[in-house]
């Protein structure tokens, strides 16, 4: 009985086959890894714009801040000042209304994210 006529595989068949599927299980852990990575970075941007939002309702928009702080893993800066106006609005008188720019920056591990927005404020409500 010759070599040709048995039924099976060669050694050099199985390295083969053995090399080509470890190269694809570690491509999918690889691919599978990143992934995990990449939803952690997700969800924790996520958390930062919402932490910014949040921040953003809460300001008193009556005056000119600067407040900073810290929430778990976040570091945060919220920054109130009043907008210029044109000086054809400035002239209605004491009672027109002042336009305040808010925003909020949130930092953490090297990424940060902003939240930025305008509002408009009755003159009386300023100090």
């Amino acid at each position: 009985m010759s070599a040709r006529d048995q039924n099976g595989f060669t050694l050099l068949e199985v390295l083969v086959a053995m090399v080509i599927l470890s190269v694809a299980v570690v491509t999918f852990i690889q691919l599978a890894s990143q992934g995990l990575r990449l939803l952690r970075v997700s969800g924790e941007h996520q958390e930062a714009v919402m932490l910014a939002d949040r921040l953003a309702r809460a300001a008193d928009p009556s005056r000119e801040t600067v407040e900073t702080g810290r929430e778990g893993a976040f570091q945060w800066e919220r920054r109130t000042t009043l907008v210029p106006v044109p000086p054809d609005l400035a002239s209605i008188g004491s009672d027109a209304p002042r336009l305040l720019s808010l925003s909020v920056a949130v930092k953490w591990g090297g990424r940060s994210v902003e939240v930025a927005t305008l509002r408009l404020v009755r003159a009386t409500a300023l100090p």
